[in-house]
């Protein structure tokens, strides 16, 4: 799950190092029978200590728990070390392993060509760019042992004491050509309801697609529910079986919005690792301590 609190596609940089916001919950879903309702949940919780380092606590959460929204589970880590340099930092509690903090962006794709009315040239906006990355290894065991699962991630922030879905989404690009309220109401909602938004979704594609109207609603089908189909008997490729941090996802979306276009001339980046936890180094160094701490501002969770 990869984020960050303060992203845009413009500059300057993000204006604070703090690599997670405290008052969120960062949240892993998997749904074991295909019913598009979780059954399994990775709650990552952080905190900042005295001195300005992080921590993360991480949980599992099964059944109705898991469905729910809320902060509760059994703990699989606590006090877990945030990774705020270049070295990756690694946890490792029983059968599963953790990293969270800065690694380089694994995404890749021309973004200056999609404003220059998709004339691409193959400039990689994401490039020299950094994400907040939580990476959790679990054995196949623990999430069903072998039978196809349905993937997806959301944040939660909490407003007047209840806990509110702030993202969530599995597939990359789903939102950009949806309208603000469309957009607010769909990252709201859950995969088991997303037969909703196909009107909507099928709309926006009629318009910027060229598609007919039976061609959109295929098309708004094709991604709807919002969720990652895997088999973990299978190898793993985007869109049919998971997705690797390599797999060119965008791509992939550029064929359902416009199928004139099928790529955007960006490639995997070179620094990418082949352990985990898969994403190369940062290409910043970020200082956070206590006195940064102090004026903290308050950032907006955003996830990818």
């Amino acid at each position: 799950m990869n984020m960050h609190p303060s992203s845009s596609l413009k500059p300057p940089e993000p204006t604070t190092p703090e690599p997670f916001a405290p008052e969120a919950i960062y949240e892993l879903r998997i749904d074991t029978n295909g019913d598009m309702v979780a059954d399994i949940a990775y709650r990552t919780r952080f905190y900042r200590s005295e001195d300005g380092s992080m921590t993360a606590t991480v949980r599992r959460a099964e059944g109705p728990e898991a469905a729910g929204r809320g902060e509760g589970g059994k703990i699989i880590f606590e006090g877990a070390p945030v990774s705020m340099g270049r070295g990756a930092q690694v946890t490792k509690s029983s059968d599963y392993r953790l990293f969270a903090g800065w690694r380089s962006d694994p995404f890749f794709f021309d973004v200056e060509g999609v404003l220059n009315k998709m004339q691409f040239t193959g400039k990689d906006w994401f490039a020299d760019k950094d994400v907040c990355s939580i990476a959790l290894e679990v054995p196949v065991s623990d999430i069903g042992g072998g039978a196809p699962l349905n993937l997806w991630h959301r944040s939660m922030v909490q407003v007047n004491g209840q806990w509110v879905q702030a993202d969530r989404g599995a597939r990359p690009s789903q939102t950009p050509f949806l309208a603000d309220a469309e957009r607010e109401a769909y990252l709201d909602g859950e995969p088991a309801q997303d037969e909703r938004f196909v009107p909507m979704f099928a709309h926006a594609l009629e318009k910027t697609g060229g598609y007919t109207p039976q061609g959109a609603e295929a098309a708004a089908r094709s991604l709807l529910p919002d969720v990652l189909p895997y088999d973990p008997k299978m190898p793993a490729a985007y869109p049919g079986n998971g997705r690797m941090p390599r797999d060119d996802a965008k791509d992939v979306f550029l064929t359902v919005l416009n199928g004139r276009l099928t790529w955007d001339k960006c490639g995997p980046h070179a620094d990418m690792l082949d352990e985990f936890p898969f994403l190369g180094p940062p290409h910043q160094v970020r200082q956070w301590g206590a006195e940064q701490a102090k004026g903290r501002p308050t950032v907006k969770v955003m996830g990818r």
